[in-house]
């Protein structure tokens, strides 16, 4: 059965959830009003100039060890393959040689994808927790500038928040303020991918004159 390599090092987006934001400090509330604001903060922390930069970074870093793991697969697949293929050929001593080779591979890949896994993660929350206390540094200003005596982060999984206005969110301020703060520019677009050529259009023919 083919593995999913890619599963080893690859998020669909933004970072690994984290605990940091709940264990940073929280500024006394002043008297007066409750003015509430509402933020993504994984999600701000993830879509900053910063975070975009570092996660993209770190996921390159991780493509060799990727390509290593999807050759591994390959060559257990193809191995695989050939015995079925040539089983009934084979004395009962070769087929169990070519059993075995498949299986120790077998369990060195499982091990490889776990370790790399691991390695990955850790790493991800390394950076999500040291960025994290700098976007909340921006928020706790923001929030004071502003007049918010809370806010309430809505990616947590249990959240209190059953309705809020979209005026209320702050996420794309904090990014924004933060971006200007750090001086990350922006990353670069993605490069659009290219349509396969039985998709594209088909080339008009000259208009003679």
């Amino acid at each position: 059965m083919k593995r999913s390599i890619a599963l080893a090092v690859t998020l669909a987006s933004g970072f690994v959830l984290s605990a940091a934001a709940q264990t940073l400090p929280v500024p006394a509330a002043p008297a007066g009003p409750v003015k509430i604001a509402v933020i993504a903060f994984q999600v701000a922390v993830a879509q900053t100039n910063e975070g975009q930069r570092n996660f993209a970074d770190l996921q390159k870093k991780y493509e060799p060890k990727e390509t290593q793991l999807k050759n591994l697969n390959d060559e257990i697949e193809n191995l695989k393959k050939q015995l079925q293929a040539q089983g009934d050929k084979l004395s009962d001593a070769e087929r169990a040689s070519r059993t075995k080779t498949i299986e120790d591979k077998d369990k060195q890949l499982q091990r490889s994808v776990e370790d790399t896994r691991n390695d990955f993660q850790t790493e991800m929350q390394e950076l999500y927790n040291t960025l994290a206390s700098k976007v909340y540094d921006v928020l706790a200003s923001y929030a004071q500038q502003q007049g918010y005596t809370l806010v309430l982060d809505v990616a947590q999984q249990q959240n209190p928040v059953l309705y809020a206005n979209e005026s209320s969110n702050i996420t794309k301020q904090i990014i924004d303020a933060y971006n200007v703060k750090s001086g990350v520019p922006a990353p670069p677009p993605a490069p659009a991918t290219a349509a396969p050529a039985a998709t594209r259009p088909a080339a008009k023919p000259p208009v003679a004159h």
